[in-house]
């Protein structure tokens, strides 16, 4: 379990990832884009997650730059995750997709590259893309995004190496039970992105009662409960006090009871599409 904001987990493959980490899903280019990735590198975060589609990698890359000078630290203590968009797979093109995230980042690797949606058709060539990168030792790990049980088993037909990773949706109205088991049974890490359900969970009463209980704010009672069920977790923010709040989770644990009682919040309620019926 994360003691603090740089503990890690190990991925099977033995890389050392990060607990918690930045998301800048929707934040556009620009000062508050840069001045969010180096707030939350001052701040000790060193996981920074982004994707192609995004539309920002180069001011990501602007800010990683900045946060590491400024905090004195190297690129090797900073883990950085981006994601090939669905009209760059297939194997040629998701190599060429790769090179351009590190052009635009302004980086030589990258921790952890996924598959953005499981698109039918097309995620198999883009995994064969990325275990080519992996064995070329161009990328630290690979994984995927979105990808259910049966996305995962297809693409293991043909697969000569497992998603170290699968990054999907995941808050108390949407807790995935099945698929978390399945890839606990896998090895593959499961990782949340909107842990906050962009922000619809922030005045829910239940969880305000327990929020209470610990003196701490709902977003943070959200991601502990993440933490504790060995969920990587990114929460996005632009805001300093948001992002040194968010992070401030490691000081209180939350009682089996209470674990429960989030747990029973789902609903299988999405924000974000169905990854078996999206059309993008």
């Amino acid at each position: 379990m994360a003691k603090n904001l740089q503990d890690t987990v190990a991925l099977y493959n033995g890389v050392s990832m990060p607990w918690f980490g930045l998301g800048v899903f929707k934040v556009e280019e620009g000062p508050e884009l840069e001045n969010a990735v180096k707030t939350a590198i001052k701040h000790g975060y060193r996981s920074i997650d982004t994707a192609a589609i995004y539309g920002n990698e180069e001011g990501v890359g602007r800010g990683i730059r900045q946060g590491l000078e400024e905090a004195g630290i190297g690129r090797e203590e900073l883990f950085v995750t981006s994601k090939v968009w669905n009209a760059d797979l297939g194997y040629e093109s998701t190599l060429a997709a790769y090179e351009t995230s590190l052009q635009k980042l302004g980086l030589d690797y990258l921790d952890l590259y996924l598959i953005h949606w499981p698109k039918e058709g097309k995620f198999k060539e883009g995994w064969r893309a990325l275990e080519t990168i992996y064995k070329e030792g161009r990328v630290k790990a690979i994984g995927v995004s979105n990808f259910q049980i049966h996305h995962i088993e297809e693409l293991m037909v043909d697969a000569e190496l497992k998603p170290m990773v699968n990054q999907v949706e995941y808050h108390p109205r949407l807790t995935q039970k099945e698929l978390q088991q399945y890839c606990k049974q896998q090895g593959i890490q499961f990782e949340a992105w909107s842990p906050l359900m962009q922000g619809e969970l922030l005045d829910n009463p239940e969880l305000k009662e327990i929020a209470d209980k610990y003196n701490k704010s709902i977003a943070q009672i959200i991601l502990r409960w993440d933490l504790q069920n060995g969920v990587i977790t990114i929460p996005k923010s632009t805001k300093e006090h948001r992002i040194v709040e968010n992070a401030n989770v490691f000081d209180f644990e939350l009682t089996g009871e209470d674990m429960k009682q989030i747990d029973s919040l789902n609903q299988n309620h999405r924000v974000g599409p169905d990854p078996d019926n999206f059309d993008f």
